[in-house]
């Protein structure tokens, strides 16, 4: 296997045609007025895998948060609106329902807890074996996003797929073991640059996937959502970016700002910020936050909020 080829049916010991027509392209369009129109826009593109017979789809959920219409198109070249099922803010993953019968394959869900440092996978996007390609896990980590957002084995994988919000990540026995999620231009900590992707593994859906069918989210109380962007620079976690009406602007922090304590205790890294964080309680709880600001220290609370409370809500049929 050449990393970055197309996959050949000679190749695989599956059926390489039915997998990749699991995958289909995802459009969806989010209102103007929408809390997260000016950050991620108004009309988003991406994949999603077709993941049961009834048409369920599982796709990146920044892709459909607030999507007011989802269109999904397949390597059948049918074309059919879906509406939002569920929105995880804590996987980051999303699910939609096919408005009829796509007429696709369903991929078969595998395991991505033995994934391993150098395992081949195949990511793929909607149009079979073009838009497929020959990858390699080159990683597996904790993964901090700066938006509040964490999960404990992210899957790194090179090359970088052109269309990686979304794409399938499928096994050496065809198996769907996760979902594409970013970017990333250093894949490997420490490493020179090299431009790949992080993926979402599987196993994170299951413990909650009942609930988000049947509720559209998870059946435990949300996690405090500070609305704070944080970034790690120079040893130090910066305020970079705060939502607009959100907690932590109504509380007073400003851009530029150093966090340097959660309850009294100190925080260096994101991973530490946000666990301490979700250690207090759930959304609503009060977070105190010691910060610098000018030289100066300084001691503010938060009232927490559910992010979800301030989202556009999915329609359930």
């Amino acid at each position: 296997m050449r990393l970055g080829s197309h996959p050949q049916r000679e190749d695989v010991s599956f059926d390489l045609d039915s997998v990749l027509s699991s995958v289909v392209s995802l459009r969806a369009i989010i209102p103007e007025d929408a809390y997260t129109a000016p950050l991620l826009g108004t009309e988003r593109e991406g994949q999603g895998v077709v993941i049961d017979d009834s048409g369920t789809v599982l796709t990146i959920g920044y892709l459909v948060t607030e999507a007011e219409e989802i269109w999904l198109i397949g390597n059948n070249s049918k074309a059919l609106p879906a509406h939002v099922v569920a929105y995880d803010q804590e996987t980051g993953l999303g699910l939609v329902q096919a408005l009829g019968n796509l007429e696709l394959p369903a991929a078969e869900i595998g395991e991505s807890f033995p994934v391993a440092v150098g395992e081949p996978i195949i990511m793929a996007g909607q149009g079979g074996t073009e838009e497929a390609v020959n990858a390699q896990v080159v990683s597996v980590r904790e993964f901090a996003g700066s938006w509040e957002y964490l999960i404990d084995d992210a899957i790194f994988t090179i090359p970088a797929h052109s269309k990686w919000s979304g794409a399938g990540a499928f096994n050496r026995l065809g198996q769907l073991i996760g979902i594409g999620s970013l970017y990333i231009q250093q894949v490997i900590p420490g490493e020179d640059q090299i431009d790949g992707n992080m993926i979402v593994p599987i196993d994170i859906l299951k413990p909650i996937y009942d609930d988000l069918i049947k509720l559209g989210r998870p059946g435990k109380p949300p996690r405090p959502w500070l609305g704070m962007t944080t970034a790690e620079a120079d040893d130090k976690l910066v305020v970079a970016g705060l939502a607009k009406r959100g907690p932590a602007m109504r509380a007073g922090v400003d851009l530029g700002d150093i966090i340097v304590g959660i309850a009294d205790e100190p925080v260096k890294s994101l991973p530490t910020m946000f666990r301490k964080i979700w250690a207090l309680g759930s959304a609503g709880v009060t977070v105190p936050i010691t910060l610098e600001r000018d030289g100066q220290t300084m001691s503010i609370s938060i009232d927490s909020s559910a992010r979800q409370e301030y989202l556009k809500k999915p329609s359930i049929n």
